[in-house]
């Protein structure tokens, strides 16, 4: 059966941004998301609606594949498994464990679907882990004139598709590599004076599986450091060096500050399964400030950290006027075309801020302005004021993609305002 919702109803997750589509359809089957974008003239695929910008937005048709069969094939033989493109990562995590699987990593939120998360190159943390999108080894997707078309990784274009913006078509169903289930501990410790970061970043952060660093830039310091270990590999021995003054939280903590702890994920070392860890957050419960926030993002090279995060703390009176929190993760360098990460090692600064777009907007500005010299590439899916020829300017591959998203949909019919301004515009 297929829903459709009045437009003016539809808003994303955080309620900033109202979609101007015509309609709103949810199909059933695959037939008829088929028949719907073959006889639509502008169509775009919306997920969980977790952007915080106009990149989900149509001016004609948004379809939810959400409604489609969620049935999960695993290739044992090969470690793989084709999922639907719908599907949350927390439903996916228990069924790939249930046959001893695992994905390298999550994003923060497991409430978030496949297909959206890696078309914007979402992650979570580890100087081992890429983002979510570099677990894609193959795409299903419905182009413009409703086919079905399936693309693979090695085929000419296929790194361009992965973090694809939605500009190829609908996808449908996504072929993900796979590793072998493991247990993971997860520990928060409290109040590291940032001056330890001068010397010993890269130490910190490469001392366990995913380390994830909080600040809420009322003091020099880092308010929190949340410590991710496989249980199946050697302890770090992070927290025994000299340098790491920080305290083990004698309780669950929340990220941020006087935020109950209960939508978080299992903290004070006790082992649970990966995807019970790897998460900030627990599958059944949306993070306490869930909807009442906004959010930015920003990449630098991981060897520019440093000097970034000083950059910042120059400007931490205006930031904290707006600010919950402020997070630092690290991301693997990869060759998707359009990842935040592509070539370069990186870490993420990511700001929680107040659901005040009117008040965060100038310091998102003031932020872009500190950092501007370490090239910064924002999180396609968050709120940023870059220019568009800036921003393409930091893509090596920006022209071929948009040469490629032509060539897949010659009539734009997957375009949007947003794929206009910061992709296809000619420079």
């Amino acid at each position: 059966m297929t829903s459709t919702w009045a437009a003016a109803l539809a808003r994303n997750w955080a309620g900033n941004v109202g979609y101007t589509c015509a309609e709103l359809r949810c199909p059933a089957s695959l037939a008829e998301l088929r028949a719907l974008v073959a006889r639509n003239s502008r169509v775009r695929a919306l997920g969980t609606r977790h952007s915080f910008n106009d990149l989900a937005d149509s001016p004609g048709l948004l379809v939810t594949t959400a409604g489609l069969p969620q049935e999960v094939e695993i290739d044992s033989a090969r470690a793989q498994a084709k999922v639907p493109a719908g599907m949350r990562y927390a439903e996916l995590a228990r069924l790939i464990d249930a046959d001893g699987f695992a994905l390298p990593n999550l994003g923060s939120l497991p409430h978030i679907s496949v297909a959206g998360a890696c078309a914007t190159a979402t992650h979570g943390s580890g100087v081992r882990n890429g983002c979510l999108s570099t677990s894609v080894a193959g795409l299903e997707l419905v182009s413009a004139d409703g086919e079905l078309v399936e693309v693979a990784r090695g085929q000419d274009g296929f790194d361009g598709m992965v973090v694809g913006l939605g500009a190829f078509g609908v996808v449908t169903r996504l072929t993900l590599d796979l590793v072998p289930a493991f247990d993971a501990r997860q520990r928060v410790y409290e109040d590291l004076p940032l001056d330890v970061l001068d010397e010993h970043f890269d130490e910190l952060v490469r001392g366990a599986y995913s380390v994830c660093l909080f600040t809420d830039w009322r003091a020099p310091r880092l308010t929190q450091v949340w410590v991710i270990e496989r249980t199946d590999e050697p302890e770090s021995g992070l927290v025994r060096q000299p340098w790491f003054t920080a305290k083990p939280a004698p309780g669950p903590r929340h990220p941020v500050a006087g935020f109950p702890a209960a939508s978080c994920t299992e903290q004070l070392g006790v082992p649970g399964r990966w995807y019970e860890r790897l998460p900030h957050f627990r599958p059944e419960a949306e993070p306490s400030s869930a909807g009442d926030e906004l959010h930015s993002e920003y990449m630098v090279a991981r060897s520019d950290a440093v000097a970034a995060l000083r950059a910042l703390e120059r400007e931490r009176e205006r930031i904290v006027q707006v600010l919950q929190i402020c997070e630092v993760r690290t991301i693997a360098a990869d060759r998707l075309w359009m990842s935040p990460f592509y070539g370069e090692d990186s870490v993420s600064i990511h700001f929680t801020w107040t659901a005040d777009t009117r008040a965060v907007l100038p310091v998102v500005r003031l932020v872009e302005r500190a950092l501007a010299p370490f090239r910064p590439r924002p999180h396609w899916a968050k709120i940023f004021t870059a220019a568009p020829e800036l921003l393409r300017s930091r893509y090596p591959r920006s022209a071929a993609f948009a040469a490629l998203v032509r060539a897949y949909d010659p009539g734009g019919k997957f375009g949007n305002s947003f794929l206009d301004r910061y992709v296809l515009e000619e420079p």
